[in-house]
């Protein structure tokens, strides 16, 4: 059985609901706009989370999602500005692009190590993550996947990473030093811009340009490290 696209979208009243075992399948914005819900278990039929299942979402504070899950889809959770406690179990291939999305109340999350590739803006706007551990198998930072993220103050890039996106780190106000591993073989532009406490940036990767505003409003910047290339 599965519950509909759009099922309950915009039941601002609903705050729990509780689904069956036998639900395999909930599409796309199901829950979305549900301002009251507070909490919601996963069936373990459930394999997939589709797009923008639970976006804003405001008031849910905490979700597990369970092993049987092997797909969340895109702006799954963006928007639910009350979630600060979130458990995956699953072993999900990647995080797709805005899933967390101005989830402004996330202080930390633990990213299976399953994942390989984290899309566009997937932290973008999570104001209070201040530490996250990426996976060693991850190979690709999307665009603006950390954007305006104003409490990390420290981010370890895993030797796996060939691609950085353009404004990965934009507007990340509290990181204070960051190392860019020798993996890395893309680049994009404005990475760094508003980074306005960021005093050290180490490159061991072996870039051929420095890209458009890349440390643009970088006012705190003391020391910059490239390799001869």
């Amino acid at each position: 059985s599965y519950i509909g696209y759009s099922c309950f979208s915009n039941c601002k009243s609903l705050k729990r609901i509780d689904l069956p075992s036998t639900v395999d399948c909930i599409e796309s914005w199901a829950f979305s706009w549900c301002s009251s819900l507070e909490e919601f278990t996963f069936p373990a039929s459930l394999t997939e989370i589709c797009e923008e299942t639970f976006t804003y979402c405001t008031s849910l504070t905490q979700i597990t999602i369970p092993s049987s899950i092997k797909k969340i889809g895109k702006g799954a959770f963006s928007g639910c500005k009350s979630l600060k406690q979130v458990t995956i179990q699953s072993n999900v291939p990647e995080f797709e692009e805005q899933l967390f999305e101005g989830c402004s109340s996330m202080t930390q999350i633990n990213i299976p190590s399953s994942v390989k590739k984290i899309g566009k803006e997937v932290f973008s706007g999570c104001s209070s993550l201040a530490q996250i551990t990426i996976p060693s198998k991850v190979t690709e930072f999307g665009e603006m996947i950390f954007k305006e993220c104003s409490s990390l103050v420290q981010i370890n890039i895993p030797s796996s990473v060939k691609k950085i996106g353009d404004n990965a780190f934009a507007e990340c106000t509290s990181l204070i030093k960051i190392e860019i591993p020798s993996s890395v073989k893309e680049i994009g532009s404005n990475i760094f811009e508003g980074c306005s406490s960021l005093e050290e940036v180490s490159f061991h990767a072996k870039i051929k340009e420095i890209n458009f505003e890349m440390f643009k409003g970088c006012s705190a910047l003391k020391r910059f490290v490239i390799p001869s290339s």
